[in-house]
């Protein structure tokens, strides 16, 4: 078997890294797009850079290793994490200092401090064994999917004994038909799509799972250029966007910031269903006014010289969730190691990604072609906070994105209120039974608390949302209380 990140930790030869002298068969063919890692520490004037860039999208991944089993597998992947653990995943210096003092010193002097082996049954006695180690992982290539992609360059996958293909995704609805069809194991999704999949809104009703959300906060609105003047949405009459699904946050959070502002977002403006990657290219023809989109592509058209940015979501409502890992309640149940094995990967590096410290690091390990295919500098833009608005101005807000594992089960109560609102599900709703069935907090608390994580002592909590009070407990008066919306009585 040959994955990434399994070559000696102990070698100062071997990279852990995918490189240009990485071996594996990706890198052989040239699927990776390669560069180095030196521009984690550049710094760059973001309002005046220039839409094209000589700066290479870069990024990083390793040289592989041949192991004859599935023990092999893991005994390597959890020598591999804790070694570039101790060494901050910094390449160069765990290299530098195998190739100084030699591997058996480097092993030995580890084994003083922290013995491997019983490191490695501590890992193996929490877990069990996965019943599965070999996973396909769908993503959309978004910053929303942090957490999942970079899960494979930083070795989080491997740390828990799986060996994961993360599948670059052209949008939702193939996302969500591979996971129905059970080409995808797990699947980075919206946070409304399981409510939806489970219900049987837009597809065959099937049992899903979200164990755990991406990202909150995270998306914005974006203008064409020949809309600078047009800054109030009562304004935005006959305009065209684009949301990247029916069923997501950002659909919703339009739908609920025109409305506020009057519009009725099924006859005032158009809403289109466009793909993340093509938001910007829509845009730059005409196709579309604005959208209210994930990023990168909200940093992109500034990039390009498109667009600008109208308003964060954030600032419609702080704290919003965004996307999830998911799974199907009969992968969780059929192989519950391996779905252990896998939300702790992911949590893990949910709360990794969390600390602003690491942004850099992780823009560009999920740069590459085969993940966001981006340039770094607008994806630091993103995950930094510090960004060019495209009004002329570089902005500070550290909390533009932010990662939180957490399924609050009053967010998916929210969002069923605004299916219901909107007409994408009717009748009777038994708002907080399908809430706690999807969104499993219990799961995501656990392995919190198991990595040593604080997890919230409740599941339910209220929000203000452009000064509206939304109460979990009062779901459908919230949804009667709207002037606005196709399910209002």
């Amino acid at each position: 078997m040959s994955i990434k990140s399994l070559g000696d930790p102990f070698s100062g030869e071997s990279d852990l890294r995918h490189s240009k002298s990485c071996g594996c068969e990706a890198c052989a063919t040239g699927k990776h797009h390669h560069a180095g890692h030196d521009h984690h520490e550049d710094t760059y004037d973001l309002a005046s850079m220039p839409a094209h860039s000589d700066m290479a999208v870069d990024g990083a991944a390793s040289s592989s290793g041949k192991l004859a089993s599935s023990e092999e597998m893991l005994d390597r992947a959890i020598e591999s994490a804790v070694v570039r653990s101790v060494f901050g995943h910094n390449e160069i210096s765990r290299r530098s200092f195998a190739k100084m003092v030699g591997s058996g010193t480097m092993m030995a002097a580890l084994a003083s401090v922290l013995p491997l082996d019983k490191v490695k049954a501590a890992i193996l006695d929490d877990l069990g064994t996965p019943e599965k180690t070999k996973l396909n992982i769908g993503f959309v290539p978004i910053t929303c999917a942090t957490p999942i992609i970079m899960a494979q360059p930083m070795g989080f996958y491997e740390k828990y004994g799986l060996d994961v293909d993360v599948i670059k995704t052209a949008g939702w609805a193939v996302a969500r038909d591979k996971s129905l069809n059970n080409e995808y194991d797990a699947s980075h999704m919206l946070t409304p799509m399981p409510l939806a999949i489970t219900m049987g809104a837009g597809s065959t009703a099937t049992p899903f799972l979200m164990p755990a959300v991406e990202n909150i906060n995270g998306q914005a609105i974006v203008l064409h250029n020949d809309h600078l003047d047009k800054r109030d949405p009562k304004q935005w009459k006959g305009f065209k966007f684009g949301v990247p699904f029916e069923y997501s946050m950002h659909n919703f959070l339009l739908r609920y910031y025109v409305a506020e502002h009057g519009l009725d977002p099924d006859k005032d403006i158009q809403i289109r269903v466009v793909p993340p990657p093509e938001m910007v290219a829509n845009l730059r023809a005409g196709n579309l006014d604005g959208y209210l989109s994930p990023d990168p592509f909200n940093q992109r058209a500034v990039w390009e010289k498109i667009g600008f940015i109208h308003t964060l979501t954030k600032d419609i409502w702080e704290g919003h969730p965004c996307c999830a890992f998911a799974c199907s309640k009969a992968f969780a149940d059929e192989m519950p190691n391996t779905y252990g094995a896998l939300l702790k990967s992911i949590v893990d590096a949910t709360q990794y990604a969390s600390k602003p410290e690491n942004r850099k690091e992780i823009s560009a390990a999920i740069a590459p072609t085969n993940y966001l295919n981006q340039p770094v500098p607008v994806i630091e833009q993103v995950l930094t906070g510090r960004y060019a608005d495209g009004l002329g101005e570089v902005k500070n807000v550290p909390d533009r994105i932010d990662f939180d594992p957490f399924p609050w089960h009053s967010m998916g109560v929210w969002i069923l209120t605004q299916m219901k609102r909107w007409g994408y599900i009717d009748g009777d709703v038994d708002y907080k039974k399908i809430a706690e069935e999807v969104y499993v907090a219990s799961d995501c608390a656990k392995i919190m608390k198991d990595l040593g994580y604080e997890a919230p002592d409740s599941t339910y909590q209220k929000y203000t949302i452009m000064g509206k009070e939304f109460d979990p407990d009062q779901p459908e008066a919230y949804v009667n209380s709207f002037p606005i919306g196709k399910g209002v009585s």
